[in-house]
């Protein structure tokens, strides 16, 4: 693996460690040449169904790194850690390839995503619903929270 910061091309392993059930590795790296330390994940490369985009039919392949940019919006300034986080983008694309389909409507997808949020942490499910759902005023908010807190 070539180091990020200075691209020597041969980076040292310091620590391996099992993350997300045992999904994926997480990879302390040194560089034995400028000495800087960084963090890799590796998993198993599974296909992702492509995603029906709903404003216009169009397809499109799946993009974990829009499902990250997402999930960190709604954890921003959240107790939730990292290795939470990736538990969390796994889980979820482990459900969206449950589903067996080759294609997957986009609203599916933020469904799994708010299913999931909602049992790590209410408020980031909160703060994804309110986008994803597009609240238009503080009554709809507020009966999403009703609903949350009845359940």
């Amino acid at each position: 693996m070539h180091c990020p910061y200075c691209s020597f091309s041969d980076t040292k392993v310091i620590d391996s460690r099992l993350i997300a059930e045992g999904l994926q590795i997480r990879r302390r790296r040194e560089c034995p040449e400028c000495g800087e330390r960084f963090t890799t994940f590796e998993s198993a490369e599974l296909l992702m169904p492509k995603v029906i985009k709903q404003k216009n039919n169009t397809r499109e392949p799946f993009n974990e790194q829009k499902l990250r940019e997402g999930l960190y919006r709604a954890l921003e300034k959240r107790p939730v850690g990292e290795e939470e986080i990736e538990t969390l983008v796994e889980d979820i694309k482990k459900d969206i390839r449950s589903s067996g389909e080759r294609e997957i409507p986009s609203r599916m997808i933020g469904e799994v995503v708010m299913q999931n949020l909602r049992k790590i942490d209410e408020v980031a499910f909160i703060r994804f619903a309110s986008v994803y759902r597009r609240f238009e005023d503080i009554t709809e908010f507020s009966e999403e929270v009703e609903r949350l807190t009845s359940d």
